[in-house]
């Protein structure tokens, strides 16, 4: 017997509520550090206890939630399934050794953001001296004033032949104790494709910092180009 389509219309519509929650908890998690109760995760997200707690025992089951401690955290399957997203394919793996390279060089916590909705998004970060005072995670976003963000919304760089790019310098303007060096990274094409922040504490000399930051700018889009040499199409199999 064929399904009523009011029948199919409203199941539809059960299946998109339950899936909306079920993001809603989990951007709730992000919120709360990564880990949050039951009546925490209800109250933030205005949903039953009970509602909540079905919807947090269908994504135990599914592997996006954890419980530690008789509380919740986002879950293993969930990181795994997230880290398969890239703004721009090898990105994350092509900033990854420049990164740790700088923040040797100059004692920074370092960062390549995109651009994402409102928010300059982290896709790859190192943690360094200012860590206690602005802590660096991936997935965290800064908003659109910061250096990072100013970077990503400034449009396509422009410098003259031979020249190296300028960077963006901001001292203490948004948060006391951090002082920021933030240039973009294009991709060998010349698209702006991310920006590179080196954040560090007032006593270090921003300007070295800077040149130090540019450097390894330059050596993720080298990175991305030999990743786009190395992943080039194969030639068709000819069939005989």
């Amino acid at each position: 017997m064929p399904q009523s389509p009011h029948r199919t219309a409203s199941e539809s519509s059960m299946g998109r509520g339950v899936l909306k929650g079920a993001f809603a908890l989990l951007d709730e998690l992000r919120r709360q550090g990564g880990e949050a109760g039951l009546t925490q995760i209800a109250n933030a997200c205005g949903l039953p206890k009970a509602s909540t707690h079905r919807l947090l025992h269908q994504l135990l089951m599914v592997g996006a939630v954890e419980r530690h401690r008789g509380r919740y955290r986002v879950g293993g399957q969930l990181y795994r399934i997230g880290q398969a997203w890239q703004p721009h394919p090898g990105l994350r793996l092509a900033a990854r050794q420049p990164l740790h390279g700088l923040r040797a060089a100059t004692g920074a916590s370092v960062v390549v953001t995109v651009l994402y909705e409102d928010l300059a998004l982290t896709i790859a970060s190192v943690p360094g001296e200012v860590e206690p005072v602005a802590p660096v995670r991936d997935g965290m976003g800064f908003t659109l004033d910061t250096a990072a963000g100013q970077v990503l919304t400034a449009g396509p760089p422009r410098r003259a032949a031979g020249r190296p790019e300028t960077a963006l310098l901001e001292r203490e303007q948004v948060m006391d104790g951090v002082c920021c060096a933030a240039l973009p990274v294009c991709s060998p094409d010349g698209r702006l494709r991310a920006a590179i922040t080196a954040m560090v504490p007032p006593h270090r000399r921003l300007q070295t910092v800077a040149e130090h930051t540019a450097r390894a700018g330059a050596a993720i889009t080298a990175n991305l180009g030999r990743a786009a040499r190395s992943t080039a199409p194969l030639p068709p199999v000819l069939r005989h």
